[in-house]
């Protein structure tokens, strides 16, 4: 092994909902460096979620600097760049000056809810058929559409071939090579209800449909793959992006899930359980059947389930109510009471996702008393996290009638020992914590490896996957069912709320 790769690193970009992140991992895997730097939320309206992608950049160049810095390694010693972004959210820019012509939408944006309505009622089935998806204001191809039809001019100069359309990885990589690279990976594209997850390309029907032309839409490509060269003016080198993957594929394959039938669940502002289902896309009703990565001739595909809102949840008892200064005081407000004493928590700020897909479901508290106190709300939102963690893998379970036995988790609050009892506790299943929980960044990393040939097979990958601690169900089976059946009652109650605001005139 030469001392050259010994002291060689791979850069993994790692684009968030609420930050931009580059981490530096060595030939172990291990961080070598970070650099993290936030950008600001814009909420034009209710229910309306944007980004700056200026910020955004601005945000990814100075943690990439700050990672350099950090770790006294200069950038000819990084081998490959892998970026990992948030998923959905859509940027359109001019394709000669590179400026953004309207902020990005958001995947938690739900100003399209009228459009996917519409196209649910009319084309759900062959939406679902051909990209694995259920219509909703998630996805990306209703974005754009809503750019294109409110953005004066737009549409217009989509179709004179003078913008283009990334989601937030294709963005980066644009700007990243100069202009010269305008890309997608496979598993970005299976989010935006635009590509033919058989077929491996844009699919014409549901493109007229949305009224989307191709011709701004950027080039498939696999996971694993060297898509070009940054620019070396921007950091000091000229290094391959060989890397590039959405954050939820890229933590399945940073915990190592290879296997058909393995589960990882990554808890951050909303909640994202991944199934590895090998070569074969497995039909759900109420789950999407999903790319989970793309790597030389071969897919393989995923069963996830998306939950909106999870530590949004934990960052609303901080930030609204105020009973909380620091997330992790949640695990010692909750352990502080028994149990959560009947309350209820449905966190469904924005609708709820899988397996619900309530578009109009919206947040309730239910079965308070005079007293029910602030630990009584944590422990409820904690309990809520798991609850939905389970709605979901129940579906995958009677989806695909695969037996799982564990689940892999990562995450920031994966972190919260308690948290992940109750979550073992509600599973019945053993919840397993990785030694590394940045797995979303080591998930982009090791594909851009592999891509360059840092690292030689999964196999390599497999061996360097650690366990920091295992969370053993301790709860008796008819505790678990009673509970849970509760809070199946609690999320009826949640469910079309925003319906009967709008008709009684709120919007």
């Amino acid at each position: 092994m030469s001392s050259d790769l010994e002291d060689s690193y791979l850069l993994a970009l790692d684009e968030g909902t609420t930050s931009a992140r580059a981490i530096l991992f060595n030939r172990k895997s291990e961080i070598s460096g970070l650099g993290q730097h936030s950008f600001p939320q814009i909420y034009p309206r209710p229910g309306w979620v944007e980004h700056n992608p200026e910020e955004i950049w601005k945000a990814q160049v100075m943690a990439v600097k700050d990672s350099l810095k950090n770790s006294h390694v200069e950038p000819n010693r990084v081998l490959a760049i892998g970026v990992t972004n948030q998923r959905e959210t859509v940027v359109i820019w001019d394709k000669s000056t590179g400026k953004p012509v309207h902020n990005a939408i958001v995947w938690q944006c739900r100003r399209t809810a009228d459009i996917v309505e519409d196209l649910k009622a009319d084309y759900g089935d062959l939406f679902k058929a051909k990209t694995g998806l259920v219509p909703d204001s998630y996805f990306s191809g209703p974005k754009v559409k809503w750019l294109l039809d409110n953005v004066p001019g737009l549409r217009d100069r989509a179709f004179r071939g003078e913008i283009l359309f990334g989601t937030i990885d294709s963005f980066l990589i644009w700007k990243l090579t100069g202009g010269k690279t305008h890309v997608i990976d496979y598993s970005n594209a299976s989010r935006t209800m635009m590509f033919n997850i058989h077929k491996m390309n844009w699919d014409e029907e549901l493109l007229e449909v949305l009224g989307i032309p191709e011709g701004i839409l950027p080039e498939p490509k696999p996971s694993s793959y060297i898509y070009g060269y940054t620019d070396s003016e921007i950091f000091g080198a000229s290094v391959p992006i060989a890397g590039d993957i959405g954050d939820q594929q890229a933590a399945l394959f940073g915990q190592a899930a290879f296997e058909e039938g393995m589960v990882k669940c990554t808890y951050g502002t909303g909640s994202f359980l991944l199934m590895n289902t090998g070569s074969k896309p497995y039909k759900s009703e109420r789950l999407l059947t999903t790319i989970a990565w793309g790597i030389e001739n071969k897919v393989t595909y995923a069963l996830e389930g998306s939950i909106f809102i999870t530590g949004a949840a934990i960052q609303w008892l901080r930030e609204a109510l105020e009973i909380i200064k620091d997330a992790s005081e949640t695990e010692i407000l909750a352990s502080s009471v028994k149990s959560s004493e009947g309350v209820y928590f449905v966190p469904a700020f924005v609708g709820l996702g899988a397996p619900y897909w309530d578009q109009y479901a919206r947040g309730l508290i239910i079965g308070l008393t005079r007293g029910t106190g602030k630990a009584h709300l944590a422990k409820a939102t904690l309990e809520a996290i798991a609850y939905l963690t389970r709605d979901v893998l129940e579906n995958m379970k009677e989806d695909t009638c695969i037996r799982v036995t564990e689940l892999r988790v990562d995450g920031g609050a994966s972190k919260n020992d308690l948290l992940m009892q109750i979550q073992a506790d509600i599973l019945g299943l053993k919840i397993i914590r990785p030694l590394i929980l940045e797995t979303t960044s080591l998930g982009a990393a090791y594909l851009a490896g592999l891509a360059i040939g840092f690292w030689k097979n999964l196999s390599d990958l497999t061996s360097m996957w650690k366990i920091e601690r295992i969370f053993e169900p301790k709860m008796d089976d008819a505790e678990r069912e009673r509970l849970y059946k509760i809070w199946g009652e609690a999320v009826k109650r949640s469910l079309g709320w925003a319906r009967i605001l709008k008709e009684a005139g709120f919007e």
